[in-house]
């Protein structure tokens, strides 16, 4: 039986680790061929070695434009044309506000931002004649406050707006922008927020308490809505942004 994306080809940063990781070999099973771009050349090849002629490696990192434009070079001249950009390298910080100089706050928004915008920008000549899709990778916390990550939160309030923008500007070439608003997922940039373990560990539980399921999602949980987004059966669907987050804004 042929995969949901057979026959599509996708772009993915940050396709490492994490959601990232995730996506990429759900979109490898699923019959995609699929570049992968982080700056952790080990796991790349990792997930590409699950699908050899279909996997392309790319070292780079979405803040260094040079790096940009040989990911849209090499896609180009190993697959033709893609089909899906999906832009999802990204980081998070634990920032008080007392500490949000311009340079903290230029940090976070260079890579989830900016990096996301120019990646897409420079993919864009890529898509071919019948469209495609684009989905950005924006957080749960723009819909609520938690203390310390008012420039995280910014920075993919700022994403979600600009995809809900480029989708009404992209819909005449075919091409479909939504976005996926993660809520708590196991992922390696939990640990990275910058908080010390036992701090981490409280905040974890206090954030499990609003979780539905009582448990933090996994980046598979995040993988099968990108593929439906991506495939075809998602066709009519412009301009959203879906919230997977265990029911913590429903709360």
């Amino acid at each position: 039986m042929p995969g949901r994306l057979e026959s599509k080809t996708a772009v993915i940063t940050g396709a490492s680790s994490g959601i990232g990781r995730a996506i990429a070999q759900r979109y490898l099973e699923e019959g995609a061929r699929v570049v992968l771009f982080g700056r952790n050349r080990a796991g790349l090849e990792e997930v590409a070695s699950a699908a050899p002629g279909r996997a392309h490696v790319v070292v780079g990192d979405v803040t260094r434009p040079d790096d940009l434009r040989r990911l849209a070079e090499e896609a180009g001249q190993r697959f033709g044309r893609i089909d899906i950009a999906l832009p999802n390298a990204g980081i998070a910080r634990v920032l008080p506000f007392a500490e949000s100089t311009p340079e903290a706050m230029d940090e976070q928004f260079r890579i989830n931002l900016f990096g996301a915008v120019e990646t897409v920008r420079l993919l864009l000549p890529l898509f071919g004649e019948t469209g495609g899709a684009v989905l950005f990778i924006t957080t749960f916390l723009a819909r609520v406050g938690l203390p310390g990550l008012a420039a995280y939160s910014a920075s993919k309030a700022a994403l979600g707006s600009f995809a809900r923008t480029l989708a009404v500007e992209l819909a005449p070439r075919g091409i479909r922008v939504n976005a996926i608003a993660p809520g708590p997922i196991e992922t390696p940039l939990w640990g990275t927020v910058g908080l010390p373990p036992e701090v981490l560990a409280e905040t974890a539980r206090q954030v499990t308490q609003r979780l539905l399921p009582g448990r933090f999602g996994k980046p598979e949980d995040i993988a099968e809505a990108a593929v439906f987004l991506a495939s075809d059966a998602a066709r009519n669907i412009f301009g959203q942004e879906i919230v997977i987050d265990g029911g913590y804004t429903v709360g």
